[in-house]
This record gives structure tokens, C-alpha cells and sequence, in this order.
């Protein structure tokens, strides 16, 4: 790690600021992409997790990278998608306003809806979209079949009361009164998982199954969502293929996975500097960065984050307490531990930042968010892309 860290040379970037190692997203790449090799799969980028699109061309299928294209969850992420990743576009919303479908079929080629009720409010204005583009917007419904794996209920789309997804008794419901529901539904999507492995992707789909199974024959395409964490160390490749052919073969489908974090999973870093060492029940090192503007699921989840060079509270010989710049009381990443004592100028590499972390920030307290770059630890190419200043803090209000 210290020789790549070197390599990366933490002094020399804008600080703070997000950068993303485009050799370490082919190699999650290829990952993905032997997936696809071995089961047919298309896999497809969450834009809601990470959507830096100075990445694209090493994952877009439409320039040098193998993923097919991206899920988008509103009308910029899908015009984002269509334009700079030229792949496929599914789309999902909670709901749909009349105005963000009818601007987000310009560039879906997939639309999901949540509710049977959307499906035919809505279904008149796919239909004419699809005739005035000349080609079918495929449509589907999201399927919840309450089973949970997540441990953190704000990240459960299965938890008690979540509003995401039709419920096996109101899905068999609607079609008991209207056995004609289905017409012009092309696929069924769940998503049920959070940063897990495949043993909770096999449980999930049992319960998939045993709810939704029978109507999996009329379907064309069946997407599993996201949460797979199939580019972790450890992760059980071989049971999600098998997952994935099952239902490929059972059912004739083709199968789509839609993971965010996998994509992007350790491949990008929060480079910070140390702005002032004050004491309090321990030496607080403030940062210029923030837990609230910066990396929110901090304080959301929340998580620690790792750092280089750091260990636990206790584990080094200076313990201090790392907090954000921001007037939030509660603006703090965590206790951690350092070989020697943090002094003002010096540079922390926060890791796995690609994900999350960049479409999260905010201009709270009008900090300015991290500048965006791309390195690439193979070639030696370091492209510094966005650099935020005053008119991005003034336009968002």
C-alpha cells in the first residue's frame, strides 16, 4: 500500500478532493465481466451509487469497457447515462410526476414502475412515446418479496413499512381483479440487498420464487437489483452464477444485475488536509473536508472509513479524534491512530471513496465540494476534472 500511495503522491492533488484509480475500475471490471461471460448476464451501473462520468470509457460497453449500460433513478441520471455512457437506460422511480416520466422516456429504454397504479396511469404515455420514437419502451414492476438480509433498516428495501416494491398478497390481488394486469409488462425487478454476498442473493431469490415464480414464464427480462458486492474480496462468484443461470434456464429470461458499489467497490480515495489540531476530551484534528458535506453515510449508516496509515482508537501511538470544518456539532469521521502526532498541513488518504461519497455531497455552511480527478495507476495519467467554486454553491439555492 505505501509504495501505491506513493505513486498516487497525496501532496500533489487539490484538497480536498475525490479521485478515482481507472486501472483499479477495469480490474472490478473484469470481474463484472466474467460474470457476464459465464451466465448471460447483463450487468448495469447504478448511477446512484457513482455516476463520474470521466470514468465512463472504461466501463461503457460502448467504448472500452464491458457493462451494458445504466439504471437511472430520475431524468438527469438518464440523460446522463444516454448521453455520455451510450448504453442501455433503465429507469425507476418510487413514483413518477407526469413531467419527469415524460422527460425521462426521451432516454429510457427500460421504465420500472413501483405500483400497479403508476403502470396505468402511466401506460398511454409510454405507449406514445414508444410510437413517436420508434421503438418499444420496455415496461416493468417492482416486486418486493419480503424477505430481508439487510442489517441496517434505512438501507432495507425489505424492511417493515418500506413503500418500495408490490407486495405478494397486493400483487396477486390486482391481477385476481384485472387478470389482464400484466399486458405490456416485459420484466419484474427486485432489489433487495445492501453490500452483501451471494448466499443472501440464493435466499432472496427462494422467496422471489415462491411469490412471483409463477408469473416469471411470461417475462422476458428479470433484473436482481443491486446490493451484490461482487467485486469484494471473498465474494461466492460461483453461487451467484448458478443463481443467475437457474433462473435463466427455468424461465427463459435474460437477467440483468444492476450493482453501484461493485462497480466502483475500493477504487477511489478522499485526499484531506489537516487543518488545525485543537484538544477537547482528546486532540481533535479539523479537517478540510466534512462528515455532513462530504461522505454523509458516515454519519447515515453509519460507518468508519479506513484511512492509510491509520488503525484503531489505542492501536497507534497518537489517538485523536478527526472531525469536518462544518458548524454541525456532530461533524465527525471517527477515532483513529497514528504512528506520530497530526500536525496542520499534513495530507490523509481516506479510502474507498469512489462510491456514494461523490453523488452525496452538499454545499452545506457553503463549503465547496471536493475537487473530482481521475488517476490512473498504470499509465501514470492524472486529470484533475472539476474544481468547484462559488457559482456551484449559489446556483443550488
Amino acid at each position: 500500500m505505501k509504495e501505491y500511495i506513493d505513486r498516487l503522491r497525496p501532496g500533489e492533488w487539490p484538497s480536498p478532493c475525490f479521485v478515482t484509480d481507472l486501472a483499479l475500475l477495469r480490474k472490478n471490471a473484469a470481474v463484472l465481466d466474467g460474470v457476464q461471460k459465464r451466465t448471460g448476464a447483463k450487468i448495469m451501473l447504478a448511477l446512484k451509487c457513482f455516476s463520474q462520468s470521466a470514468t465512463f470509457s472504461v466501463l461503457s460497453r460502448a467504448m472500452e469497457g464491458p457493462l451494458y449500460g445504466c439504471c437511472a433513478s430520475s431524468p438527469d441520471e438518464a440523460r446522463l447515462a444516454k448521453e455520455e455512457f451510450r448504453g442501455e437506460v433503465h429507469a425507476f422511480a418510487a413514483a413518477w410526476s407526469e413531467d419527469e416520466l415524460a422527460e425521462t422516456l426521451r432516454y429510457a429504454d427500460h421504465v420500472v414502475f413501483n405500483s400497479f397504479a403508476q403502470w396505468r396511469r402511466f401506460r398511454p404515455m409510454v405507449e406514445k412515446a414508444s410510437e413517436e420514437r420508434g421503438s418499444a419502451v420496455e415496461c416493468g414492476l417492482r416486486i418486493n418479496p419480503e424477505h430481508s438480509e439487510g442489517a441496517v433498516p434505512i438501507y432495507d428495501p425489505c424492511s417493515p413499512g418500506s413503500r418500495l416494491g408490490i407486495r405478494p398478497a397486493a400483487f396477486r390481488a390486482e391481477l385476481e381483479r384485472d387478470p389482464h394486469a400484466l399486458d405490456g409488462i416485459s420484466g419484474l425487478h427486485f432489489h433487495t440487498l445492501c453490500e452483501q454476498d451471494s448466499d443472501s442473493l440464493a435466499r432472496t431469490l427462494e422467496a422471489v420464487e415462491k411469490h412471483f415464480g409463477a408469473w416469471f414464464p411470461q417475462m422476458k427480462w428479470i433484473n436482481f437489483g443491486g446490493g451484490h458486492h461482487i467485486t469484494r474480496e471473498g465474494y461466492g462468484l460461483d453461487l451467484l452464477c448458478s443463481c443467475i443461470t437457474h433462473v435463466r434456464d427455468t424461465y427463459g429470461v435474460q437477467v440483468y444485475l444492476e450493482p453501484g458499489e461493485a462497480v466502483a467497490l475500493n477504487a477511489g480515495f478522499l485526499v484531506a488536509t489537516v487543518l488545525d489540531v485543537v484538544q477537547a476530551d482528546m486532540p481533535v484534528a479539523i479537517l478540510d473536508t466534512s462528515a455532513a458535506c462530504h461522505m454523509p453515510d458516515v454519519l447515515e449508516m453509519p460507518y468508519r472509513p479506513g484511512i492509510v496509515g491509520a488503525g484503531e482508537s489505542g492501536e497507534k501511538a497518537f489517538t485523536c479524534r478527526l472531525a469536518g470544518k462544518s458548524c454541525l456539532a456532530g461533524d465527525v469521521i471517527g477515532e483513529y491512530s497514528f504512528d506520530a502526532p497530526l500536525a496542520t498541513g499534513d495530507r490523509l488518504v481516506f479510502l474507498d471513496m469512489a462510491i456514494y461519497s461523490m453523488v452525496k455531497t452538499t454545499t452545506f455552511n457553503g463549503l465547496r465540494l471536493p475537487s473530482i480527478a481521475v488517476w490512473d495507476s498504470e499509465s501514470g495519467e492524472r486529470r484533475v476534472t472539476h474544481r468547484f467554486g462559488y457559482e456551484d454553491f449559489k446556483s443550488r439555492i
